[in-house]
């Protein structure tokens, strides 16, 4: 088959123009004058409308980009651990007390709430000055 053996399936069809004369008349299917029958038109949709109609919000409303630690207090620890047990953020994960974001694991900041009495071995992570005071204070290690 040759490039100028091929037809078309279908006719190729082309925009009816109006306003050219013929049997639509003067108007050609417009109406009697008004925005809408002059050419050229620009219709100012609805929608904008109702945006200018709400009262608009100043400042900025977005969430940091900066990741958050994931929060531990010593409450939770003290139910999880027993004495002399090292404590780090695979050993967290392992016990189901830090979940993974992205495919990695987060950092994780200790709080003081709640009390422990345990000596736990603390690696890598961060505390909070008054869950420093409390791991120390239990016998514990903080490195």
């Amino acid at each position: 088959m040759q490039w100028h053996q091929l037809s078309k399936i279908e006719a190729q069809r082309t925009a009816k123009r109006i306003g050219r004369g013929g049997k639509r008349g003067t108007f050609s299917g417009r109406g009697v004058k008004g925005q809408k029958a002059r050419a050229g038109r620009k219709l100012r949709p609805e929608w904008r409308d109702a945006l200018k109609s709400i009262p608009k919000k100043r400042g900025y409303n977005f969430k940091s980009i900066k990741e958050r630690p994931a929060i531990l207090n010593l409450r939770d620890l003290d139910k999880v651990f027993r004495d002399g047990d090292p404590v780090n953020i695979n050993v967290l994960a392992q016990k189901g007390l830090v979940l993974k974001a992205r495919g990695r694991l987060p950092q994780v900041k200790i709080l003081g709430q709640g009390n422990i009495k345990k000596k736990l071995n603390f690696k890598g992570l961060v505390a909070s000055a008054g869950a420093k005071e409390a791991i120390l204070k239990a016998g514990g290690t903080f490195n």
